[in-house]
């Protein structure tokens, strides 16, 4: 199946989710190591001390049994820790035929000559489209206090000129700066973009995603902390940015318009803007294998160890159904990430657009 024709029924299962209940999800959003370098103020994950991850195997196994998935998200913590990280994106590659676009983020606190070693692995596999995030919560002094690891911000731009080269041998490969607002960050926005577009000529506003500091047990283990910033700091520097960006016709960049706004809402009120898709087009699994609707609900549906790798004997019992059912009468906890919202906004592309 081609690239376009892969994007074009991507888009269409999304759509097709505004009007019914899929069979199957169409996104996967798996953290396939806990393990992380970074010692970030906003976020637990890399007090986690993790044993007893899911295994090639297992993932082999799991990707075999659901061969629906179109959108994969390969998570952590950092993904790159992990050594087989090219074979479980073969293992997907394998056996979701129809798979479009591979997704995944990184601290960039691995060498640059291993990052580059594995991804160009991944890239081989031939998936239409290859995005990288790479993690950025500040200028340079900024960033290495907020990550908590002196020297961050340095490797980030060494690694996103990697990108710069790699961009242009590879045309399904992209790549974006990740920028999480909080508390500790709030108001620096502005002057990190300016700062990278120093650094790195051809970097524009548009190479930039923004999202909020928010609260999750199941995934940032962040639930007794205090990480967002003020509302009125987040709706202004929301705002300019906003205006910063331009117009592009990409797909990638209207939905991600579309991001933006609801996020401004988000902020502005608190409320989720759209109902979310979770455990009906995506569902996020963590690196031990339980099964969540998503990272920011700590509902756990099952383990994939306890039915056989096989979502088809869960998706459609009690525990998915109850989900479902309280996510349509309004009863899901409030958020509003990229990991879910994607799916809200690419389901229901007019009233995102409002």
């Amino acid at each position: 199946m081609s690239r376009v024709n892969k994007l074009v029924g991507l888009a269409a299962m999304a759509l097709r989710s505004n009007f019914s209940t899929l069979r199957l999800p169409y996104k996967l959003n798996f953290a396939i190591t806990m393990k992380c370098q970074s010692r970030c103020l906003h976020c637990n994950i890399w007090q986690l001390k993790p044993t007893g991850e899911l295994a090639i195997e297992e993932i082999r196994e799991f990707a075999k049994k659901n061969p629906s998935f179109r959108w994969i998200e390969l998570t952590g913590g950092e993904p790159f820790l992990r050594s087989d990280i090219v074979e479980i994106a073969r293992a997907f590659k394998e056996n979701s035929k129809e798979l479009y676009v591979l997704t995944m983020p990184t601290n960039s606190l691995c060498s640059n000559e291993l990052v580059a070693s594995r991804l160009a692995g991944i890239l081989r596999l031939g998936i239409p489209r290859v995005v990288i995030t790479l993690s950025l919560d500040g200028h340079r002094e900024v960033h290495d206090r907020v990550r908590g690891v002196p020297g961050n911000f340095d490797k980030v731009m060494a690694l996103a000129r990697k990108f710069m080269e790699l961009k242009k041998e590879h045309t399904g490969f992209s790549f974006f700066f990740g920028y999480t607002i909080t508390k500790f960050n709030e108001g620096q926005l502005v002057k990190t973009i300016d700062e990278v577009m120093k650094e790195l000529p051809g970097i524009t506003p548009n190479d930039f995603h923004i999202n909020l500091a928010q609260n999750s047990s199941n995934y940032y283990h962040n639930q007794n902390n205090n990480v967002g910033a003020a509302s009125s700091d987040v709706i202004a520097e929301l705002g300019q940015f906003i205006e910063m960006r331009t117009q592009q016709l990409d797909p990638i960049q209207i939905v991600e318009t579309a991001f933006l706004k609801k996020l401004l809402s988000f902020a502005k009120t608190g409320k989720q803007p759209m109902r979310s898709r979770s455990l009906e087009a995506s569902l996020f699994l963590d690196s031990w294998g339980n099964i969540y609707p998503s990272i920011m609900w700590d509902k756990k549906i099952a383990n994939v160890r306890d039915i056989g790798f096989d979502l088809n004997n869960i998706w459609w019992g009690g525990e998915a159904q109850a989900v479902r059912d309280a996510i349509k009468k309004g009863e899901e906890p409030a958020q509003w990430t990229s990991c879910e919202a994607y799916q809200s906004i690419v389901g229901n592309l007019l009233k995102a657009a409002v």
